[in-house]
Parts: C-alpha cells; sequence; structure tokens
C-alpha cells in the first residue's frame, strides 16, 4: 500500500490569511448572515456577493457548516446571504435575496438528504434533528440536485458551486442504496458548474476571489478539492500523462524469447525493422543514417502498463482514468476497482488527479485538499459567531428551548470542535472520505477562548462543556512523525492492522488541555461525548487515569463493532482483545478514582463479511458479558466507502480486485437483515422464535434453554412483535403504516398545488417536484405480504451510537453528542455550501 517511489511534496497552499479582502469588508460582520431582504437592508447592503442554500436551519455555529463557510467568506469580504430550508416547488423562494454577485453556494446539508430521511431499512423517518421542532420533510430527497435546478431556474447566468457531505460523497459514479443501483456523478445529475468536496475553505476562499476578479468559472480547473466537467479533447490537457485503470486481469506482456545465436541485424530483420547504426558502420549511405536529434515535446498520452513494467510519471501532471460511468453501472467488479483507486489517491501529499468518462464528457476530480495549518484553523473558529440559531427560528418569547428547538443544535449547544479529520479508516465510515485522514488540530488558546466565550455569552450555561473533542476525541496533535514519510503513505490507515510504527501516539497536548480547560473559572465538568479510538488510549495510560478521573459522566461509550476476526477485518477495527485491555484499563482507572462507572459498547448488525455465526458469536458474548443492546446499528451503506464498495459488489476492496479476487460474504434481504439485529437484541422476547428456528437451522440448538449459559430460553411469553427504539420517533409500533398522509395533508391544509395532487391521486403539474415527502407513494420493498402495510410487524432500527464515530450510519442521538453530518460527517465538517 505504501509508495517507495520518491513524492515530491505539493506546493504550500495559499493561506487563508493572504488574500486582498473584497472591497465590501468595509460593510463589517453581520449579527447573522442575512435570510431576508429586510435584514440586508439594515445592514446596507444593496445585495449579496454570494448566497448559500442548505438544507439545514441556520445556526451560526461552527459545527454547521453553513455557518462556517459563510462567516469565511464574510471574512474575506464578500456580503453572503443564507436560504435555509426554503420550499423546493418553485423558484420564488431562491429569489429571496435577490440575484446574487458571484455565485450560489449548495449543500444538502449536515447530513447527506437521503440519510436524513430514510432509515437502513429504507424507512421514512418522521423527524429530522436539524429542523426547528425536530419536523421531517423540509427538504427534498436528493437536495443538491433539488436546489441547484431550482437556483438555474432563479437566475439562469449566475454560477453555482455545489459541496457539502452530499455532493463529497457523490462526487463519483457510486452506488445508491435508495434506489439499488450505480448512479452519475452528482455534478453531472445537478448540471452545477464546480464542485468541491472535502474540508472547504480553500478551495471556496479562491473561487470567490477568482470570481470577482471576473474570471470565467468554466475556466477555474486548477484548484484542489474541486470536481468539473470537460471535454475530452480539451486544449488544456496537452501536458498531462494519462494513466489506463479502467480494467482488471489485464495480463502483462509476455517477451519473445530470443535466441542467443542471432546476430543484431537477424534479430531486427526477424522483427521487420532495421538497425540503421549497424548499417551506418557498414558503410550505409549518409542519408540512411539516424536523423539528427529532436526536442522531446511531452504531449498528452495515455501510458499503458500493459508491458508489465512500472510506469513513473510526473504526479502533478499525470490523471488516473477510472472505468466509465457506462462501465462501473453495469459491473460491480469494475465498480469495486474503481472505488479501491479512488481511495488510494486520498493522500494530498501524493494524490493524483482522476477522470471519469459520462457519456460524452469527463468529471475532472482534482486532487484533494491540503489539511489547514493551527494558525488557519484558529483564524476559522475564532470568527465571530453568535453561537445561537438565527432568530428566525424563535418562539413569541424570543427563546429556542421549547417548540422550536433544533436538536442538533441542542446537542453542540455547550460543546467545542477541537480539531477535524480521523486516520482510523473504518471502511463504513465516510469521515476520512471527507475530511482526510490528516489531523487539523486547534491551538490550545483557540480552545480555551471558546469555552470562555460559551461560559460568558451562550444562554443556559450551566458550568458544563458537553464535549471536547472532533470526530474521534484523542487524536488532537496526533499524526505521522515525518513529514516525509505522510506525504508518500497511502495505506488506508495508520492503526490497522496494527498502530503504525512512524505513527505519534503522544496524549500529552490533549492531557494538558482537559486540565487547562476545567480550571477555568465557572467551568464545573468537561464530559468527553466524541467517539473514543480506545487502541490509541491503551497507548497512554495517563490518558485513560485522566479521562476516567475527570471526564466521564458514568458512562463512556466506544464502539468494538463486533468481536469476530471476520467482519472486523472488514470494517479495519481491531480485535476485541483490544476492547478487553482497554475496559481493564478502564476499569481500573475508575476504582483508583473511587467511580462506579460504566463502558457502553455499540456493535454492528449485518455488515459486509459478517455471517450468521459471526452475529451469533457476538450474541453470546454479550450474554456473557452481561450486554443488552438498547439500540440497534444496522450496516447504512452510504456512498463511496469502501463497506458500501463491498455491498454492492461482493468484492473487498482493501485488496486488489480481479474478477477472482476475495468475495464477501453479504447481508442482503429483510429477513437476513432482521436476524443479525435480532442476535444484538437477544433479550427482546420479540426475537426469541426467530431467534430459535435460526439457532436449530446453524445446529446450536445448545444455545436454547432455561439456563443461564443459554442465549434464549423454550418457553414463549404473549408479544406483539413490535419493536421500540430508545428514538421513538424513528421506531415503527406495530398497525402503524408510514406513509405521506402527514405530509400531503399538510400540503392540502396550505392549499399548495403538491398537497392537492398527492391527495387527490391526479398528475403533478409541469415543472413540480414530487419526493416520497412532497407526494411519491410509500417506497415498496417487497418484504411485505399481500393487503398487509409494509412496515405492519417489521421492527425499525434506529440508527445509534456514539455520536461523531458513524456519521454516514448514525443520525443524532440524544443531548450531550455531536450531531453526525453524514452521510455524514460531522457538523465539524466544513462543507462548501
Amino acid at each position: 500500500m505504501s509508495s517507495h517511489a520518491t513524492v515530491t511534496p505539493p506546493k504550500p497552499a495559499k493561506t487563508l490569511s493572504g488574500y486582498k479582502p473584497f472591497w465590501a469588508k468595509r460593510f463589517g460582520p453581520a449579527p447573522f448572515l442575512p435570510m431576508s431582504r429586510q435584514e440586508m437592508e439594515q445592514l446596507g447592503w444593496d445585495s449579496c456577493d454570494i448566497i448559500i442554500v442548505t438544507g439545514d436551519a441556520y445556526v451560526d455555529h461552527p459545527s454547521f457548516g453553513m455557518a462556517v463557510i459563510g462567516r469565511t467568506l464574510e471574512a474575506q469580504g464578500f456580503r453572503v446571504g443564507i436560504i435555509a430550508q426554503p420550499e423546493w416547488n418553485s423558484a420564488e423562494p431562491f429569489k429571496a435575496l435577490g440575484k446574487p454577485n458571484l455565485f450560489f453556494g449548495v449543500a444538502a446539508g449536515n447530513m447527506d438528504s437521503m440519510i436524513n430521511h430514510y432509515t437502513a431499512d429504507r424507512k421514512i423517518r418522521s423527524d429530522d434533528a436539524y429542523t426547528p421542532g425536530g419536523e421531517a420533510g423540509k427538504r427534498p430527497d436528493r437536495a443538491s440536485l433539488v436546489y441547484t435546478q431550482r437556483c438555474r431556474e432563479a437566475y439562469k447566468d449566475v454560477p453555482v458551486v455545489i459541496g457539502g457531505i452530499e455532493a463529497s460523497l457523490r462526487r463519483i459514479a457510486h452506488y445508491d442504496y435508495w434506489q439499488d443501483k450505480v448512479r452519475r456523478s452528482v455534478l453531472v445529475d445537478s448540471k452545477a458548474d464546480l464542485l468541491v468536496y472535502g474540508n472547504a475553505e480553500r478551495a471556496i476562499v479562491e473561487i470567490a476571489h477568482r470570481l470577482a476578479r471576473r474570471q470565467p468559472i468554466e475556466s477555474i480547473t486548477d484548484v484542489r478539492g474541486t470536481a468539473f466537467m470537460r471535454h475530452p479533447d480539451d486544449p488544456a490537457l496537452a501536458g498531462w500523462f494519462e494513466l489506463d485503470s479502467t480494467h482488471v486481469d489485464a495480463p502483462g506482456r509476455i517477451d519473445e524469447i530470443l535466441n542467443p545465436y542471432a546476430t543484431t541485424e537477424e534479430t531486427a530483420e526477424a522483427k521487420g525493422a532495421s538497425c540503421a547504426k549497424a548499417e551506418g558502420d557498414a558503410g550505409a549511405k549518409p542519408d540512411a543514417a539516424v536523423p539528427a536529434v529532436q526536442p522531446i515535446q511531452i504531449v498528452r498520452r495515455t501510458v499503458s502498463r500493459e508491458d508489465g513494467r512500472a510506469v513513473t510519471t510526473p504526479r502533478d501532471r499525470t490523471v488516473i482514468r477510472l472505468p466509465a460511468f457506462e462501465q462501473v453501472k453495469s459491473d460491480p467488479v469494475l465498480y469495486a476497482h474503481a472505488n479501491r483507486v479512488l481511495h488510494l489517491e486520498t493522500n494530498p501529499g501524493n494524490a493524483r488527479a482522476l477522470v471519469q468518462r459520462h457519456g460524452e464528457r469527463d468529471v475532472w476530480l482534482n486532487p484533494p485538499p491540503l489539511p489547514l495549518s493551527t494558525p488557519e484553523m484558529d483564524l476559522v473558529f475564532d470568527l465571530p459567531y453568535a453561537r445561537s440559531p438565527h432568530p428566525r427560528y424563535a418562539d413569541e418569547n424570543g427563546s429556542h428551548d421549547h417548540g422550536t428547538k433544533i436538536p442538533a443544535w441542542e446537542m453542540i449547544r455547550f460543546s467545542v470542535n477541537i480539531m477535524r479529520g480521523c486516520f482510523g479508516g473504518c471502511t463504513f465510515c465516510s469521515i476520512t472520505e471527507h475530511e482526510g485522514r490528516i489531523i487539523q488540530s486547534r491551538s490550545e488558546d483557540s480552545v480555551i477562548r471558546e469555552i470562555e466565550e460559551m461560559r460568558d455569552k451562550v444562554k443556559g450555561f450551566t458550568g458544563i462543556v458537553s464535549d471536547l473533542g472532533g470526530p474521534t476525541a484523542n487524536m488532537y496533535r496526533i499524526g505521522c512523525k515525518s513529514p516525509e514519510i505522510e506525504a508518500a503513505c497511502r495505506k488506508p490507515s495508520c492503526v490497522y492492522p496494527g498502530i503504525c510504527q512512524n505513527l505519534n501516539t503522544d496524549h500529552g497536548p490533549l492531557i494538558k488541555m482537559y486540565r487547562r480547560a476545567r480550571a477555568l473559572p465557572g467551568v464545573k465538568k468537561i464530559l468527553i461525548g466524541s467517539g473514543l479510538r480506545y487502541d490509541l488510549a491503551i497507548q497512554s495510560p495517563e490518558y485513560i487515569q485522566e479521562l476516567v478521573t475527570h471526564h466521564v459522566g458514568g458512562y463512556l461509550k466506544i464502539a468494538p463493532e463486533h468481536t469476530e476476526s471476520g467482519p472486523l477485518s472488514k470494517m479495519m477495527k481491531p480485535g476485541i482483545g483490544t476492547y478487553d485491555r482497554f475496559k481493564q484499563l478502564f476499569e481500573a482507572a475508575s476504582e483508583a478514582a473511587g467511580k462506579k462507572q460504566f463502558l457502553i459498547p455499540y456493535f454492528i448488525a449485518a455488515h459486509p463479511g459478517t455471517a450468521d455465526e459471526d452475529m451469533m458469536n457476538l450474541a453470546v458474548w454479550l450474554k456473557r458479558n452481561g450486554f443488552r443492546a438498547d439500540q440497534v446499528q444496522t450496516f447504512y451503506p452510504s456512498p463511496m466507502a469502501t463497506a458500501t464498495a463491498m455491498y454492492h459488489s461482493s468484492k473487498n476492496p482493501l485488496k486488489k480486485v480481479t474478477r477472482d479476487s476475495e468475495a464477501v460474504d453479504i447481508v442482503r434481504g429483510e429477513r437476513r437483515r432482521r436476524l443479525h439485529k435480532a442476535f444484538l437484541r437477544y433479550h427482546d422476547p420479540n426475537n426469541w422464535p426467530l431467534l430459535r428456528e435460526a439457532l436449530q437451522a446453524m445446529g446450536r440448538a445448545d444455545l436454547i434453554g432455561n439456563g443461564k449459559h443459554h442465549l434464549i430460553p423454550t418457553y414463549q411469553p404473549a408479544t406483539d412483535g413490535s419493536y421500540q427504539s430508545a428514538r421513538r420517533k424513528n421506531s415503527t409500533p406495530t398497525g402503524v403504516k408510514t406513509s405521506v398522509a402527514k405530509p400531503l395533508a399538510k400540503a392540502a391544509a396550505h392549499g399548495s398545488a403538491s398537497g392537492r395532487a398527492g391527495a387527490a391521486g391526479s398528475a403533478p403539474r409541469k415543472g413540480q417536484l414530487l419526493t416520497q415527502h412532497t407526494g411519491l407513494p410509500p417506497r415498496v420493498t417487497g418484504s411485505a405480504k399481500p393487503g398487509v402495510s409494509r412496515t405492519a410487524g417489521v421492527k425499525a432500527a434506529a440508527p445509534q451510537g456514539p455520536a461523531g464515530a458513524r456519521p454516514a450510519a448514525r443520525p443524532p442521538a440524544k443531548a450531550g453528542g455531536r450531531p453526525p453530518a453524514t452521510g455524514s460527517a460531522r457538523p465539524g465538517s466544513k462543507k462548501p455550501r
């Protein structure tokens, strides 16, 4: 996986503070970025330079992407407006702030809109944590596409830049779990001008300044972290090398065995050539001599590996051609291969550009953005955030704590983000695909300033900081010991199969920050609510001692995910022995501190590579250790994740993909997915009939009995067959039909065309967009019996787990944690808007 070739590090990026501010800097920062013409007039603006359209409610806090991008652009001198959760059935709401001078920035929100709308069982969710009052249905399915189309309708000549987690994870042809097919790049379907992926500050600031200089957006093709459409015969491609990676199992050239007795002339003649030098030596005429040497001209060409030899080309002028959309949509093996190549080209230090054909044009992906330095991270987080939802969402008392409360805001209201990125590389997670594997840390002073500001300015602060973390709580200032090794590395994880010998695992800076933060006047307690990487933690017993003694509120959530080596190897997670070691240290530290504290482990059901026997062994382990899972996390195939490629192709992209390469056991179908969830909830009487049948079929009837060593009893109490999770809003009680009746009724009450069309079953009017929230019938999964509600008797599993650990799989769970942004990355992920 690692590269042995010399890699020239990319040129240092222009710092965020290195730009000359735009002229509108004279207006100064706004209390809130305006959401109406009235607010613009109060600020003295006649127009906006940039308008951000987002599927989330506007919360002016550094854990919300639209606020970070908006405030970063504002600091560059641009006038930025926000259109949050607009009605999408017409273009009128997209005209609310007038025509932007430079561009529209569009994002679905902090979560992929499909993950925001549907559970892992494809059932419609009844709440949305990023909406006032938790109300569902405030954004469309595939929001990036719909918003972009409406922006085009509103002002067809205004450039549109899409970004955020939804666009980031759909930047190439990707498997779509909800349609069960491979979809085109979101750039193609949306017809946007540019796509910005990953942490977007560098790219969006550069794009804004170029557009302000009146540079055409179609000419902006060299910004890292962007994707755009181009024709294969683009003259700008002169001087580029193209590596063809559109096939698998291509045999190398077989060299002919040379006759050791043949002369040079005979060998040349056999190949239909001549040896000009030899002929010259034999007295050939002068005009037969070798022609004069001409300068070498580097032109765009396809560099093939068919000759079996390694090819070295300048990485900054090399593009890798992935299999075309038309290939991967019908060939799962090529899809897995393309996914592997993409993940190998994610290190900003050595990544090459990627290109993928879609019809007559190519989607071109520039290398990932360079990570922000610590001073740049401080600049972003020290911007003048109001640290509150926009006043538009306040109730009649001016409060955000009652009927209009935004659940995601409530979760991070008293938390602080200290870093970005994750080098864990878990295959089911979207953090590394979005934020990258290189940790970007704030300075200790910046973090302390934010805690003090929160203490002094945020209403309702009681002295308890709910989280001091990030995507992973204990990766602060941890990274590769050598910048040269880091720039050349192509490993997907720094901690799997074991911790890399080049990884610095010093938790000292984090311990120092913890101690300084809890010593602040007015701070009573600092909790750690982000996911904890326990295989790193055991490298620093002092950190565990500090954490357990001062920063655990009775329970600590960690995610071993499984106990069996098969699924763990497909997740790239450490073995259960590492968990046992951490548990020993945790309990010893708790006892030394005189505290009774508990670990809450989280596990995944139905992950690729998980056999039924693996789930049975996990259930036995849970029973033996006295764990009863209240919430069940089922694998959710988010776009572009490695595990999703496994799910779609039944191949393992962690290794070289060929037609005959390793096959992966995939858990498909309602019955088998339900069985895997049932093993995790072995203690639920509703699951006992299914488990008895499965155990008998597996030849493990010895686990059925009424003893303590048995998994499930022989008796069966009366049950209704339903399941209700701790997140009650996302559960489906028996006999309740999930449908679009509620949004349709609401729409009809307001007299909307979409409500009348959906309720009456008539055809929608021209230009109207229907989704399952606004008129389409309930999704038919094929699992229900004829005449029976598709949700009756089927248990709904609500995603859960340590917030920030698996954004692609878990929506927000409860206060004190961090709302993920999946699809997504977490709200701390800074995404282009």
